[in-house]
C-alpha cells in the first residue's frame, strides 16, 4: 500500500510561476514520487474561512487572486480534476476531529494552491481538493489540523501545506541583496524541522530570531505546522528554495519520501 507524503512548500510571490528559480525544478522531481498518489490535499493561507471549507467541484477553477502582475501570469491555470468524493470524506474526517467543516462546490484553486502544483504536478493528472485555514488558526490548533488529516495519507492522499518559511512582503527587495533575519530564520527553521523540535516550530514566536519580522502575520508559517501534523513520525527531507526578493525563503520540507 503507498502511503503519501506529508510536503511543506514555500510559494513565495505569485511570480513564482514564471520565474521557478532553485526550488521550480526541486518540486518538479518531488512530484515525481506523487504519480502514484491517488489525490492531493492543500491547505493554504490564501483561503481563510469561519470553520474550515473543502472543495468539492469536480472541475474546479483557477483564481487569480493578486493585482498588479505580469500579464503572463494571469494565463496560466491548473485543470486538475477535483474529488468530490474525497472532499466529503474529508470533510467528515475533520467533523469527526473536532472541527466545524462543510464541502463547498463552488470554490476554486487559489494561487497558494495551483502555483506549487503547476510544479509538483505539471500535468495536472492528479485530483486536488483544497481545504481553507480558520480565520482563527493557531499553531497549536494547525498542527491538530495536520494530525486530523494524517489518515488520508494511508489511502494515497498527500497532504500539502503551501506558505512561506518566510513571508514579510513590507521589506521585498529587487536587487538581490538578501536580508539576514530572512536567512537567520530559515536557518532556525532547518534545524527545527530536522531535529524534530515540535515545541519550538509551535511556539517559534517566542524563541526564533526575528520571528515577528519574518512573518508579521502568522497566515504564511501555519501550513508548515499542518505538514508536520499530518507528517506523524516520518523524517523529514529538507528542499532547499534559496531567498528570493531578499526577503522569502523559498526552503520547504516534505515527510515520508524516503
Amino acid at each position: 500500500m503507498f502511503r503519501a507524503p506529508a510536503i511543506f512548500v514555500s510559494h513565495g510571490a505569485p511570480t513564482f510561476a514564471l520565474e521557478p528559480g532553485l526550488l521550480g525544478s526541486r518540486l518538479t522531481e518531488l512530484g515525481e514520487r506523487l504519480a502514484s498518489a491517488s489525490a492531493i490535499v492543500v491547505v493554504s493561507p490564501h483561503w481563510q474561512t469561519c470553520g474550515i471549507r473543502v472543495t468539492g467541484s469536480a472541475r474546479p477553477q483557477t483564481i487569480h487572486d493578486f493585482g498588479g502582475f505580469p500579464p503572463p501570469l494571469y494565463a496560466l491555470t491548473y485543470p486538475s480534476p477535483g474529488a468530490p468524493g474525497l472532499a466529503a470524506e474529508t470533510a467528515s474526517l475533520l467533523i469527526e476531529g473536532g472541527f466545524v467543516a462543510t464541502v463547498d462546490d463552488e470554490r476554486g484553486y487559489d494561487h497558494g494552491a495551483w502555483v506549487p502544483l503547476r510544479y509538483l504536478r505539471p500535468d495536472a493528472d492528479t485530483p486536488v481538493i483544497q481545504v481553507s485555514m480558520p480565520h482563527n488558526l493557531d499553531t497549536a490548533t494547525a498542527l491538530r489540523l495536520g494530525r486530523t488529516l494524517a489518515p488520508l495519507r494511508d489511502r494515497g492522499v498527500a497532504i500539502v501545506g503551501s506558505g512561506s518559511l518566510t513571508h514579510n512582503l513590507y521589506e521585498v527587495r529587487r536587487d538581490g541583496d538578501t536580508a539576514e533575519y530572512a536567512r537567520a530564520f530559515a536557518a532556525w527553521s532547518r534545524h527545527a524541522v530536522l531535529g524534530d523540535d515540535v515545541d519550538a516550530l509551535r511556539d517559534y514566536r517566542q524563541v526564533a530570531p526575528s520571528a515577528i519580522r519574518a512573518h508579521p502575520t502568522e497566515e504564511h508559517y501555519l501550513p508548515l505546522l499542518v505538514a508536520r501534523g499530518a507528517a506523524e513520525d516520518d523524517a523529514p527531507m529538507v528542499i532547499d528554495g534559496g531567498i528570493t526578493y531578499g526577503v522569502l525563503s523559498m526552503d520547504s520540507y516534505a515527510w515520508g519520501v524516503a
